[in-house]
């Protein structure tokens, strides 16, 4: 059995649980890539969001941090005239923003990943569900990982949406029982 990403047509959505969803992830390329995806997908669909990954690649610099981070006004602009991403200015910008607090955030320890996996001691959290309807939209933890990037400077990373990037990276794995994933 499989969580979800059953549908035909959709591999990718299947992969992206086979392989990514709940599993912990350590590299800072990736732990950026996941932290601007989710901030698109506020108020979408998660796959609405998978569809378009390999493009959000390409228009930013394949989520290197620090080269999102020197992306001029005029650059980002333009991706607001692109179809291949959510056209949201303040998503789009918020990238920007969210790539100097996550340099910042590499600087002072070392890594985004040491600072991210402190909050759950570089344990994941693991708590396979009968159903859906068991999985929190958040929780203390990711109230308090959201509070301090807010402090920081980021934005689009309100709880709810901290709590989906704590599952996407693997800090949460919420797989159901009968998963075999789980």
């Amino acid at each position: 059995m499989r969580c979800f990403g059953n549908g035909l047509g959709k591999e990718f959505y299947a992969d992206y649980h086979d392989l990514e969803w709940g599993i912990p992830l350590h590299d800072d390329i990736r732990l950026f890539e996941m932290l601007v995806l989710e901030g698109a997908q506020a108020g979408l669909s998660w796959e609405t969001i998978l569809k378009r990954r390999p493009y959000y690649r390409k228009v930013f610099h394949g989520f290197n941090p620090h080269l999102v981070a020197a992306m001029s006004d005029q650059e980002l602009e333009e991706l607001l005239k692109d179809p291949g991403i959510i056209r949201n200015r303040l998503k789009v910008f918020s990238a920007r923003k969210n790539a100097k607090v996550f340099t910042a955030i590499q600087k002072e320890f070392g890594s985004f990943d040491r600072y991210l996996w402190q909050y759950v001691d570089g344990v994941p959290i693991v708590t396979p569900r009968d159903s859906f309807k068991e999985v929190p939209a958040k929780t203390a933890i990711s109230d308090s990982l959201s509070k301090d990037l807010k402090k920081r400077g980021m934005s689009f990373v309100g709880s709810t949406i901290m709590y989906a990037y704590m599952q996407a990276v693997g800090l949460v794995n919420d797989h159901l029982k009968g998963c075999f994933c789980s």
